[in-house]
């Protein structure tokens, strides 16, 4: 009997594609993306440390995003990983979309952490 996969396995399988050929280091952390129904969340991870460098959220404390649209809390978690990083000396980071396709709030996301300074 063939079982049908969902989307989340789906795109499980297209991050292991993924994370093959990416790997954050200390010069160029890999920047990390979670997507899930409702929240966004962002991470800065040193792969040969094994480290989380930094991490924002629309879940992060302080952070009330209830009056924005997904779009724009993707766009302001971008922003903020953005400045976490540079405030820890991070400037080049590798992009990691989590198996997403580069589109909405990824996209968003991305978008709005090259504009608040990251470069990748």
């Amino acid at each position: 009997m063939v079982t049908k996969k969902n989307k989340n396995e789906i795109r499980q399988k297209r991050h292991l594609r993924l994370r093959a050929h990416l790997k954050g280091t200390a010069e160029a952390p890999r920047l990390n993306v979670y997507r899930s129904t409702n929240n966004i969340y962002a991470q800065v991870i040193d792969d040969v440390k094994g480290v989380t460098l930094c991490a924002f959220s629309t879940k992060s404390k302080g952070v009330d995003v209830s009056e924005m649209t997904k779009t724009e809390a993707a766009q302001f978690v971008g922003a903020e990983i953005a400045k976490l990083a540079i405030s820890k000396g991070i400037e080049n980071v590798v992009f990691d979309r989590g198996g997403y396709l580069y589109m909405g709030r990824v996209k968003a996301l991305a978008e709005a952490a090259r504009e608040a300074g990251l470069k990748f």
